[in-house]
């Protein structure tokens, strides 16, 4: 089987059992899911859920934020991982959003990257969430998964994986693909003991049928 119709068969599955795919991230507006990509680094998107409705009833707007001090702010915070950090770079992004984009959250990668605590994976995740731009964002999950499958070849690094995976999925479901490769490694492709028997990807997985398979037999 070659690379191409590796890909081809994972899209048409993906596409015909969730032809609907979103973050699991609960937002209203560009504003509020930057604030919650930055939040769900390295923590669950159950406990940013859980944690920016207060966040958002006391700064509801990015100029709110940017008035924001730290000692006010970090209390909302305290519960993610990384609270200290993730306290200063969200008034320093709103700081910036507002003094260098006039109060618009930017919707270009190589801008919204200058924001303090937004790195590639954050600005694809927004632009192709929020204006459906064909950015592919890696995350641990979309790593692994393109990985194990073998959607990707010896990619070492994030924006290894991400090139590779640019070059075989079709425009149109590039700002798809993501959710869908997250949400199969949040799901289905866990990291320890991957649930095989409930995978419908067995065909073309590369892990599955040279690992899984052989110690079966």
């Amino acid at each position: 089987m070659t690379r191409k119709e590796r890909f081809q068969f994972c899209i048409d599955y993906f596409e015909e059992n969730y032809p609907v795919a979103e973050t699991e991230l609960v937002y209203d507006d560009p504003y509020e899911l930057l604030v919650a990509v930055i939040l769900s680094a390295q923590c669950t998107d159950k406990r940013v859920n859980m944690t920016t409705p207060a966040i958002f009833q006391k700064y509801p707007t990015i100029k709110k934020l940017s008035e924001a001090g730290f000692d006010e702010l970090f209390p909302y915070i305290k519960s993610i991982s990384y609270p200290n950090n993730k306290t200063k770079h969200l008034i320093a992004m709103a700081k910036m959003v507002e003094e260098d984009f006039g109060g618009k959250i930017p919707m270009a990668v190589d801008e919204l990257i200058k924001l303090p605590g937004v790195g590639r994976k954050t600005a694809n995740v927004v632009t192709s969430v929020i204006d459906k731009q064909p950015n592919m964002a890696v995350d641990t999950h979309v790593f692994r998964v393109a990985t194990r499958i073998g959607l990707t070849l010896n990619a070492k690094t994030p924006l290894a994986t991400e090139k590779q995976l640019l070059q075989f999925i079709p425009t149109e479901f590039v700002h798809k693909a993501h959710h869908w490769l997250i949400l199969h490694g949040r799901y289905i492709c866990v990291a320890r003991n991957p649930k095989c028997d409930e995978c419908g990807l067995k065909p073309v997985c590369k892990y599955y049928n040279k690992v899984v398979k052989n110690s079966e037999k």
